[in-house]
């Protein structure tokens, strides 16, 4: 504390000052070195210097920016600066020789600390080990790390134990996962991570009891011996500036804003305002005040890192107030002074001495006022509490409100009686090594119980009070409500984790089950199970009934999956109607069977969506661990495949996953590989098979029919490449070049043949049904090869007739404006209602090859192809049968009136150029009896 000076002694020192001083002295020019960029960690000395407390003392300061932290300790040493701010590795400084003295602390305690990313479970230290930290710089011995490196090596964790990396200072960086922890300012960072969302836990080494000075403000050793008084009025007008910024908060900021940096915005200045009063503690301690147990217990933490013998001592290097009154010279002056003013102050000194009593009383009131404000003001909740009794002896208002209740009742309960039962065991431990002294302050997450039963969740700081010898300890207590920071972590980890239609766990959360459960599975020598389901027809759910139905449908889904299995095991949503389930400490397979047979049972059972009924089923694959494989990705994959295996066979079943499955896998995945350079290599080639007119024998039709020349394979089956081609979306490319070669060739044989000839064209479902696609770009093909729309027929199926959207009317109208006919391929076999034959503008049904392989007279397929003729003709539609391989089943088709014939009995698919020999070969009829015909 400042000592108090007398009357007598105020007229020696102005007499003295009258002496030394010359008159109209000029300022003083001294520099002061920060030891970071600008930000409100250093406003006090910005408030000193905009404020003209510097001047006042007769100072003309220069502030200048650190880039990076020991340029503080390096210029003072230099002597191109006179101050600067360090932090509590100053002592390591002094204790190696160099002549660094601290004039001040501003920081009571040390803001460092580490940040890790949340992951959902307890907080854990020791989940760095074997991960990538930044902490400190890695050009020197300790990178300004002291205290985190003795926290870390205090957990369990020492630095051997992870990869130190050289700090970016950048957030981006843990948010990224580029590092797993990063060192923080805990006034700085949590801001930015907040903004973004970004859940995070912070461990401080105060958790410990090492507890370091923050920011300091020291000078040389030089500096106090040849200027003491510049030393004594630099000192007091910084500490005067610091009072000021910590009771002004916005205004610091303000002045940050307009005269230093515009780096970080207003928001964030006044967040690192508010951090900082619980580690300056304007209210409670008074600024640049510094005990030297505190410095010894910093000492006493290096030396248990090895950086510093035991007992070291550091006389010298905290600044006395009274310390340097100058030279002797200006000593002897002083004396000079004093004795000739002796008399005169003694003279006066009883008069005044009432006075001063009075002033000093009144000093003194008014700073307890100043104190008793702030302490009201203040916007944390602050209590004094007896430490043996935990009565409490003093409450603000803040702490009340965040408590729910009124000082009277508060003093009639004790502390920590409205405490979680959870978290009191905590804190308590805690505070029996408070009240041993073995720490002198701590922190702790806590949670307690309002008077309407509702739980509030308080960030708690505890520290030891001094009291008089014989008197009861105490300590102060400060909390914050952090309920709604919590609630808003606990959202975005809720959204993070959780499927927010079926709150099922989501694929991230999934998969860290599963890691979680092979883990254990590893230990325990069990077995797991991943059942990969996917819901069989739920798209014609979505497409007929909404997507609103749909969510329906899958909030049930995923209630009946759940109802069959066990709590241990997990059921999950990774999108769509896709669900998985972990079957964990496995006995045996038959669990696994009688679990997945269950599922399909309940997945068969109606759907009751308000008015409508829905009828799903469920396709389910099955793999094991380990027997299947050892990683979570070969885990689902071998799901997925047995699922699709499940799915051709026929749905509504399970499959197990065998190494048969992971090779038709592989050859689709290379088969599709090939697929996609097949086009650019020109290994497709157009196949064209007859279609002969029964009545006369004339070939006036063709159906294009496409091959795939592999170059290692041969010839593959359209069978095989077609449903890879639609499922990769290549079928769109393939079906561009299928029309354009076949508008080439019927161009070709319309005028070397017949100016009618038609070409037949498969369309997939996947193009009739694309969004966006039309057939303009067809069109204006054949308006350029001059063909008529009448020259190609477009064969679509059944199924397509199913989808009563306006994209499939739209397009089948303007087929029928363009001339192109269409035909319905496989009638029979599909879903096919007679209300879409009269709805749709359909030209021929072509009869499926399963009717047609076993025609007979009197038979029923026979009866089923002539009552498809008769009701063919009557909507005034053609038809063509298909897989015609006899003289018999031709004769017979005739007879019924079948207008068109398609089969190996007038020719086998062939090349272009051999069905073009093949027309040159079989000569058509005149145009009069073709027009006849049709």
């Amino acid at each position: 504390m400042p000592v108090r000076l007398s009357v007598l002694a105020k007229l020696s020192i102005a007499a003295a000052l009258l002496l030394v001083a010359a008159p109209g002295m000029a300022l003083e020019k001294v520099t002061l070195q920060l030891k970071h960029a600008h930000q409100f960690q250093f406003a006090g000395y910005y408030a000193a210097l905009e404020l003209g407390f510097y001047k006042e003392a007769g100072l003309d300061v220069r502030i200048l920016e650190g880039q990076d932290g020991n340029a503080p300790e390096r210029d003072i040493l230099s002597g191109k600066a006179e101050y600067g701010t360090g932090s509590s590795n100053l002592l390591l400084a002094r204790l190696a020789g160099k002549p660094v003295v601290v004039l001040a602390v501003i920081f009571q305690h040390s803001p460092y600390a580490l940040a890790m990313r949340q992951t959902g479970g307890d907080p854990d230290l020791r989940r760095l080990i074997g991960k990538r930290a930044m902490i400190g710089s890695l050009t020197d011995e300790l990178g300004n790390a002291d205290e985190l490196l003795a926290y870390l090596t205090k957990e369990g964790v020492p630095p051997a134990s992870f990869t130190r990396v050289e700090h970016s200072f950048n957030p981006q960086d843990l948010i990224s996962g580029k590092v797993d922890a990063m060192a923080i300012y805990t006034t700085n960072e949590p801001d930015t991570f907040d903004r973004l969302g970004f859940p995070y836990d912070i461990y401080s080494p105060r958790a410990v009891g090492i507890d370091f000075y923050g920011d300091n403000l020291f000078t040389s050793e030089q500096e106090i011996a040849n200027h003491p008084a510049r030393v004594r009025a630099f000192r007091a007008a910084s500490l005067r500036g610091w009072q000021w910024a910590m009771s002004h908060h916005e205004e610091a900021a303000d002045l940050i804003l307009n005269k230093y940096s515009r780096r970080a915005d207003r928001q964030h200045l006044l967040y690192e305002a508010r951090q900082m009063v619980p580690l300056v503690q304007p209210v409670l301690v008074e600024i640049g005040y510094m005990n030297p147990d505190r410095w010894q217990h910093i000492a006493d933490v290096y030396a248990s890192l090895g950086m510093l013998p035991k007992n070291a001592g550091f006389d010298g290097f905290m600044y006395r107030v009274d310390t340097g009154r100058g030279n002797l010279v200006w000593l002897y002056r002083v004396l000079g002074v004093a004795a000739l003013l002796l008399v005169l102050g003694a003279a006066i000194h009883f008069s005044m001495l009432a006075r001063e009593r009075r002033r000093a009383l009144e000093t003194i009131r008014q700073g307890e006022q100043r104190f008793r404000t702030m302490f009201e003001a203040s916007p944390l909740g602050i209590a004094l509490i007896d430490s043996i009794s935990y009565e409490y002896r003093d409450i603000n208002a803040r702490y009340q409100e965040i408590l729910g209740r009124t000082q009277h009742e508060l003093r009639a309960l004790r502390w920590l009686d409205v405490g979680h039962p959870d978290d009191i065991v905590q804190v308590k431990a805690q505070m029996a090594l408070l009240t041993t002294q073995q720490i002198s302050s701590f922190k702790a997450l806590s949670r307690l119980f309002r008077p309407d039963g509702s739980l509030t969740w308080i960030d708690v700081s505890v520290t030891a009070i001094d009291t008089e010898a014989g008197s009861h300890p105490h300590h102060l207590c400060m909390i914050e409500d952090v309920t709604a920071k919590k609630q808003s972590e606990a959202l975005i980890w809720q959204q993070a984790n959780f499927d927010t239609l079926t709150h099922l766990p989501n694929r991230r959360m999934f998969m860290d089950r599963l890691a979680h459960d092979m883990l254990k599975s590893q230990r325990d020598k069990s077995g797991i199970a991943v059942l990969f389901i996917d819901l069989d027809h739920f798209k014609e759910v979505n497409d007929t009934l909404g997507h609103q139905q749909g969510d329906v449908l899958l909030v049930d889904a995923a209630r009946r999956i759940s109802a069959c299995v066990r709590k241990s095991d997990t059921v999950a949503r990774l999108g769509g109607d896709e669900f998985t389930v972990i079957l964990c400490e496995l006995e045996d397979t038959a669990h696994v069977e009688r679990i997945a047979q269950a599922i399909l049972s309940r997945l068969l059972q109606p759907f009751d969506l308000g008015q409508e009924q829905a009828f799903v089923s469920a396709s389910i694959g099955i793999t094991l661990y380990p027997d299947d494989a050892i990683d979570i990705d070969s885990l689902l994959k071998n799901a997925d495949q047995a699922m699709y295996a499940a799915k051709g066979a026929g749905r509504n079943r399970y499959s197990y996953f065998t190494p048969t499955l992971q090779v038709a896998a592989l050859s689709r995945m290379r088969l599709t590989n090939d697929l996609r350079s097949a086009l650019k290599g020109e290994q497709f080639e157009l196949y064209f098979q007859p279609i002969v007119h029964l009545e006369s024998g004339a070939i006036h039709k063709a159906e294009a029919l496409i091959r795939w020349n592999h170059p290692q394979r041969g010839i593959v089956s359209p069978l095989e490449f077609i449903p890879l081609a639609e499922s990769s979306g290549l079928i769109i490319e393939i079906g561009e070049w299928v029309f354009r070669e076949a508008a080439r060739w019927v161009q070709h044989w319309r005028q070397s043949y017949h100016p009618d000839f038609q070409i037949s064209l498969n369309q997939s479902p996947l193009e009739f049904q694309r969004e966006g696609g039309s057939y303009d770009g067809w069109l204006q093909h054949l308006q350029a090869l001059a063909l008529p729309g009448q020259s190609l027929v477009v064969e679509i199926t059944e199924g397509l007739l199913l989808d009563a959207s306006n994209a499939v009317s739209t397009r089948l109208l303007q087929l029928r404006d363009a001339g192109i006919q269409v035909a319905l391929d496989d009638f029979g076999t599909g879903y096919s209602s007679l209300s879409y034959l009269k709805k749709f503008d359909i030209d021929y049904l072509k009869i499926d090859r399963s009717f047609t392989r076993n025609l007979a007279p009197d038979s029923s397929d026979m009866a089923l192809s002539e009552a498809i003729i008769v009701m063919a003709h009557k909507l005034d539609l053609k038809v063509i049968a298909e897989g015609v391989e006899t003289p018999e089943q031709r004769d017979l088709l005739a007879t019924a009136g079948c207008d068109y014939g398609q089969g190996y009995l007038f020719a086998k698919p062939m090349p272009a150029t051999q069905f073009d020999a093949f027309l040159r070969d079989n000569a058509m009829p005149s145009a009069e009896s073709i027009v006849k015909s049709n």
